[in-house]
């Protein structure tokens, strides 16, 4: 006998509770769990699925928790299923009856029949009860906002009366911007182009390499994409190489450096016969900024090597410019990566911290005497921005702060710091969360 086909959205439901689970149970990345799902014809429907599963999880699984007598009782691939399918209900416009019956196929195709009762169950009275199972959750602000409690913890001690607007901000759907070679282009006479195919943009004002899309499109529709025209980076990550002031002539060093963008960003600024090296700790990251600069017809030193052991990768020779981009809590992106609310833990910050100031102290030694220093994170946690500068500037006393432009000067909304300026996600200025700090070496030091 033929098999019924599935219920229509069953396939794409199932495909996001394994990306889910991936998350949840197994730690991998969001990127990497997607990565499985590329292959097949509901993808998007997967990827947006699995996406605002993860940035509403800490919503949702509290409130299913309610509907059984034993969560953790419970496969973690039918725990996942549960969660995607209460997202759907929640925040889809699908009929909420029809998604139920999508998750009792789902189930089967997770090779779970035997839970198909309970999802089934489960699932029909969240239909019925979701609002004051919500609103038990909704009480308290980490619910609330599905952020873990050190995370909001962190931000309001922070950013006070700010938070809300910043976690509410973590929440949203992150914008396309796009950064204009402008060697190639001007901004405007871009959005022209992409108005000619059929794509609404608009410039951004206060930065002119910066292109805004009204919707998202696939990379492959934007005009001069694969010719490196234009590259995909939010208009927060375009102030590093403006701040860098790289001039022809100099020995520029990018740290951290994969996936490439702003090495990109620093070519297309200094034109030809620049001297650039781009370093990462990986080869299949270092892979990465090869692909990007073949794509935008640019070219630099690539160098795999670990940021806080300059040796394996450095010359000897100083760099008048250096910028380090460095590994963090990415707590400024996660709009654009909802699972680091689950991935990142309060325990990761101290051996960050740790990295982050290692990277500074290795850079020093690299940096020639005037030279210029830009340290960057997307964190909005000072104890990985200001604070490290701070501890850096009383260990290295040949450094020390350069003049900077005023943070409103950079980006509407923008925040002076002790040291340095930050951008909150979301705020005036509508870009992802970022620190920059500018600092200069005096004296060569010992």
């Amino acid at each position: 006998m033929a098999r019924t086909p599935w219920a229509p959205g069953a396939t794409a439901l199932a495909g996001a509770a394994r990306v889910v689970e991936a998350v949840v149970a197994s730690g991998r990345s969001a990127d990497a769990a997607l990565a499985d799902a590329e292959s097949t014809g509901e993808r998007a429907a997967v990827r947006a699925i699995a996406l605002g599963t993860l940035r509403w999880y800490l919503r949702l699984a509290p409130a299913l928790e309610g509907l059984t007598k034993r969560p953790s009782g419970i496969a973690s691939p039918i725990r996942a299923l549960l969660a995607v399918s209460a997202h759907q209900i929640e925040y889809s416009r699908n009929v909420p009856q029809q998604t139920v019956h999508a998750a009792v196929d789902a189930a089967r195709i997770l090779g779970s029949e035997r839970s198909t009762g309970l999802v089934n169950a489960v699932l029909r009275r969240y239909l019925t009860e979701h609002t004051v199972l919500l609103a038990r959750v909704d009480q308290e602000l980490p619910g609330r906002t599905a952020h873990p409690a050190w995370l909001v913890e962190r931000i309001c001690a922070a950013w006070g009366g700010a938070s809300e607007a910043l976690l509410a901000a973590n929440n949203a759907h992150p914008p396309l911007t796009l950064r204009v070679d402008l060697s190639r282009a001007s901004a405007v006479d871009y959005v022209d182009r992409l108005r000619e195919a059929g794509i609404e943009a608009l410039p951004i004002q206060w930065c002119p390499t910066a292109v805004i899309l009204q919707r998202p499109v696939p990379v492959e529709r934007l005009p001069g994409f694969a010719e490196g025209v234009v590259s995909v980076q939010d208009a927060g990550a375009q102030l590093a190489a403006p701040l860098l002031a790289a001039r022809a002539g100099m020995r520029v060093l990018d740290v951290c450096a994969a996936p490439g963008g702003k090495t990109g960003h620093i070519l297309e600024r200094l034109g030809e016969g620049v001297d650039v090296t781009a370093v990462d700790i990986e080869a299949a990251r270092v892979e990465l900024i090869r692909e990007n600069l073949v794509r935008l017809r640019r070219a630099a030193h690539l160098r795999v090597g670990d940021a806080r052991e300059p040796p394996s990768f450095w010359d000897g020779r100083p760099f008048e410019r250096i910028l380090v981009d460095a590994p963090c809590s990415s707590t400024g992106v996660i709009r654009r990566h909802p699972d680091i609310k689950l991935l990142r833990r309060a325990s990761d910050l101290p051996a960050l911290a740790t990295g982050q100031l290692a990277i500074l102290m290795a850079a020093e030694l690299m940096l020639a005497v005037g030279g210029l220093l830009v340290y960057c994170t997307c964190s909005v946690l000072p104890e990985e921005n200001e604070a490290i500068v701070q501890r850096f500037l009383e260990r290295a006393p040949h450094m020390r702060a350069a003049g900077m432009p005023r943070a409103a000067e950079l980006a509407p909304g923008a925040l002076d710091r002790p040291v340095g300026i930050q951008l909150l996600s979301g705020a005036e200025a509508g870009t992802d969360g970022f620190y920059y700090a500018c600092l200069e070496k005096t004296t060569a030091g010992t």
